[in-house]
């Protein structure tokens, strides 16, 4: 009888020990999934998905499963504190997002004070990463990385011609604008107007006719695909077609949809096309005859996730700051976007830019296609 009571005691510990080293790793994706820039959530939705079940399929981290809860910010900053505080009350260790670098920023705040690491596919102001918060990461670039290559193309290519620069006054679109701003000012080329929209605006015919009068013929614009299509697409429709540079924030086929044929020859600032990475091959692969093409964030936010797993195996631990310190080593992570070393802060040590234009493609579809 003692026998079975010691057998019995031994078992239960067991189980015990198997049910604690089988917890849930949970995992929250934080993103416009619905509103005007819900193309952008479901790139950051899908990727993380696709990730977490091959994570999953493969034995999980460290033999603990993810467990993935979506929130959605729908670009607003408070939504985006409110999705913080609920991810917080619900257990959430780890968090993919936001999109807009106006929504992670306060939201990084609320997840460092309650230990949860950020990680965002999507966010490029350098703010979120430059005070000194634990928990902020990216997978992708900076602004002050991007407005370079932006500058450095306008002042190679369009020395003697009018420029605009015009923002969203968001610190996404605004900080972009800024720091192209500065980098063509550096190389000698000033810009004859710069100005600020508002976010949701949908008719820009006073701006056009400013552009016009100042005879503008290259239009900066620091923002999102819906207000840039818009502007584009108007001003076309007043006989004005300046060349149309912008960054990242386009980086959606909406952008056409939006602008129309009036998007043709338009120049725009990303990181190399993940699709066409080797490492990328195979979940490409599942996301199309999934019928979703990983354009733009899609990889990244996929990239997320491995850097988290990654991060988890080699803490030997879920507890995110010991997460945060090692991935802060520099030791790099092997992604579907590439190796990627972080600097001690949460940025890349290697994030790169180039240029593509807006044309058709072998279908006859505009799209965006790297400059050769």
């Amino acid at each position: 009888m003692k026998k079975y009571l010691l057998s019995s005691v031994a078992l239960a510990a067991g189980l015990m020990f198997a049910g604690a080293a089988m917890a849930d790793i949970k995992i929250g994706v934080a993103g416009p999934i619905t509103g005007p820039n819900a193309s952008f959530g479901a790139q950051l939705q899908k990727g993380a998905e696709q990730a977490v079940a091959d994570i999953n399929a493969a034995g999980g981290i460290n033999g603990e499963m993810i467990v993935l809860e979506i929130g959605d910010d729908v670009s607003d900053p408070k939504q985006g504190v409110s999705v913080a505080n609920k991810f917080v009350g619900d257990g959430v260790q780890f968090v993919v997002g936001n999109f807009n670098s106006g929504v992670s920023i306060p939201s990084s705040e609320v997840y460092a004070e309650n230990g949860i690491f950020q990680i965002t596919p999507a966010s490029t102001n350098p703010t979120f990463t430059e005070r000194g918060l634990w928990n902020t990461f990216r997978t992708c670039g900076r602004d002050d990385q991007q407005g370079v290559v932006a500058g450095k193309y306008i002042s190679d290519n369009f020395k003697d011609k009018v420029v605009a620069v015009i923002h969203d006054k968001t610190p996404y679109g605004q900080g972009l604008a800024d720091e192209t701003k500065k980098a063509m000012n550096a190389a000698g080329v000033t810009e004859a107007l710069y100005e600020g929209i508002n976010v949701g605006d949908k008719d820009f015919s006073a701006l056009i006719s400013k552009m016009k009068a100042a005879k503008v013929d290259v239009l900066y614009y620091g923002g999102l695909h819906t207000e840039a299509g818009l502007i584009i697409r108007q001003g076309a429709d007043q006989a004005f077609k300046p060349v149309l540079m912008s960054g990242d924030g386009i980086t959606s086929d909406e952008f056409a949809s939006i602008g129309g044929p009036a998007v043709e020859g338009t120049l725009m600032t990303f990181g190399p096309d993940p699709r066409n990475n080797p490492a990328a091959t195979a979940a490409v692969e599942k996301f199309r005859a999934a019928g979703f093409e990983p354009e733009a964030y899609t990889l990244y936010s996929y990239a997320a996730m491995q850097v988290i797993a990654e991060g988890v195996k080699r803490a030997g631990s879920v507890d995110p700051q010991a997460v945060a310190a090692k991935l802060n080593e520099g030791e790099p992570v092997e992604t579907v976007i590439g190796s990627l070393a972080y600097n001690g802060k949460g940025d890349r040590k290697d994030a790169d830019y180039t240029m593509y234009v807006w044309k058709p493609n072998a279908e006859g579809k505009i799209t965006y296609s790297e400059l050769k």
